[in-house]
Formats: C-alpha cells, sequence, structure tokens
C-alpha cells in the first residue's frame, strides 16, 4: 500500500486511476465512476487528476453517452515515475541551503543517492509490470475445487 506520508493523496489517486486503466486494458473507455468506484478514489478529485493526465497526455478522453478515459499508451510503455511527475511538481527535494552547516555535504550527498535509486525504480517501473504482477497474485489465491 502506498504511504501517504510518501506521496501526496493525489500521486496515490493519479496512479491507482491509471493502474485501474492499464488493469482493464481496455479500448472501450472507462467513466470516472467506474475508475471512482472501483479505486474507492473521490469522484470529483478524480476529475480533475484526469484532466491533469490527460493535459500530460497519459490518458485520453472520449466525449459522448459511452465516453470516458483511455490510456495514450500501452501500459506497458507508461511508468511509475511518468505519472508522478506528471501530478507531483516536485519530481526532487532540494537540500541546497543558503548557509553551511556541519554535514550538509555528506548529508546531502546520501540524498543524492536516494534520489537517483527512487527514480531510476520509479521510472524503471511500468503499468505493465504492475499489472501482470497484480493478475498473478490474484490467480495464485483463487482456490481450485477440482476433485
Amino acid at each position: 500500500m502506498l504511504n501517504d506520508k510518501i506521496l501526496p493523496k493525489k500521486c496515490i489517486y493519479a496512479l491507482r486511476a491509471v493502474f485501474e486503466l492499464s488493469f482493464r486494458n481496455s479500448a472501450e473507455p472507462v467513466t470516472i465512476e467506474e475508475i471512482a468506484h472501483a479505486q474507492d478514489i473521490p469522484a470529483r478529485f478524480l476529475e480533475i487528476i484526469l484532466l491533469e493526465l490527460k493535459k500530460g497526455g497519459i490518458v485520453d478522453s472520449v466525449r459522448g453517452n459511452e465516453g470516458g478515459y483511455i490510456l495514450s499508451a500501452a501500459p506497458s510503455q507508461i511508468s511509475v515515475g511518468d505519472v508522478i511527475k506528471m501530478v507531483w511538481s516536485k519530481s526532487k527535494i532540494d537540500m541546497r541551503q543558503k548557509t553551511y552547516v556541519r554535514g550538509y555535504f555528506g548529508l546531502s550527498k546520501v540524498w543524492e543517492k536516494v534520489t537517483f535509486e527512487t527514480e531510476r525504480i520509479l521510472n524503471s517501473t511500468n503499468f505493465g509490470i504492475l499489472v501482470e504482477n497484480e493478475k498473478n497474485y490474484i490467480q495464485k489465491d483463487v482456490p481450485n475445487y477440482v476433485i
């Protein structure tokens, strides 16, 4: 479960919305209400998030009675990092200080490594992988009643 102490709620909801669209992986548009219900996201907040994701080219919208949202690319072409950067304008935390404080240099070098590795993992993890892992997990937990 994503911890909202690490990422803002808006990022978590955006990731869950893109995951839902990836999991369905349908050419048919999915309504805001369907995504909101499946992922337990407030629909009004989700609408704002989906508009941002649309501006960023991650999702497309389809108008009309049969309208909704679809992914702009295959799930395997959308990384977790793409979504976070799109929704959360601070992709890096600025550790610069105006004055020198003892320990700053050493700690900033550690933070740079943590930031680099975090970004590497997020950018190399795509929604195709996440969906495959989820489906494997679901399949594993399905009871087998064959005698």
